[in-house]
């Protein structure tokens, strides 16, 4: 199918008056043609324009899970608890943009692993920037709860490396 084609048609379709009309005037016949189109390329969006006749199709996509015979149902929005907004406050943020890594050297343990504890000061990991090593010190003490990167990964300012519980 030539996407290309298919879009000259529509808009043609929808300029030149061939269309099917509802009671609205909007050409439903296009509306389904873009929305095939729309499912076929994977798109969640798509807008033509021809002669000064517009139409634009968009899908939201929203992913439920349909429940399980004899499964026991999810919880209500009013029974789940409300999930903070922003960083976990356990989180330590990168300092800077670079490279982070797990380990002093290749080839040796990780500084710290999930369930480890750690007291303020104890080094977690090397981020190095501009060919420079920066260690990131543990800001406070607590139990490792989870590890948020892994060796070599490219880390952004403030992006979380690990929980602290």
């Amino acid at each position: 199918m030539n996407i290309k084609q298919d879009m000259k048609n529509i808009g043609a379709r929808i300029a030149n008056g061939n269309k099917v009309k509802t009671t609205s005037g909007i050409d439903a016949d296009a509306i389904r043609e873009l929305a095939a189109l729309l499912a076929e390329t994977g798109l969640t969006e798509v807008e033509i324009e021809h002669n000064g006749a517009r139409i634009r199709v968009a899908r939201h996509a929203i992913q439920t899970a349909a429940p399980q015979p004899g499964a026991a149902s999810a919880p209500t929005a009013a029974e789940t608890p409300a999930r903070p907004k922003g960083p976990h406050p356990g989180a330590v943020p990168s300092p800077m943009v670079g490279t982070v890594y797990v380990a002093p050297e290749p080839g040796k343990p990780p500084f710290v692993s999930i369930g480890d504890t750690v007291k303020e000061g104890d080094t977690l990991f090397i981020v190095e920037a501009m060919k420079t090593m920066n260690p990131i010190a543990a800001p406070r003490g607590g139990t490792v709860s989870e590890i948020c990167v892994s060796d070599a990964q490219p880390v952004e300012f403030g992006q979380t490396l690990l929980i602290i519980a």
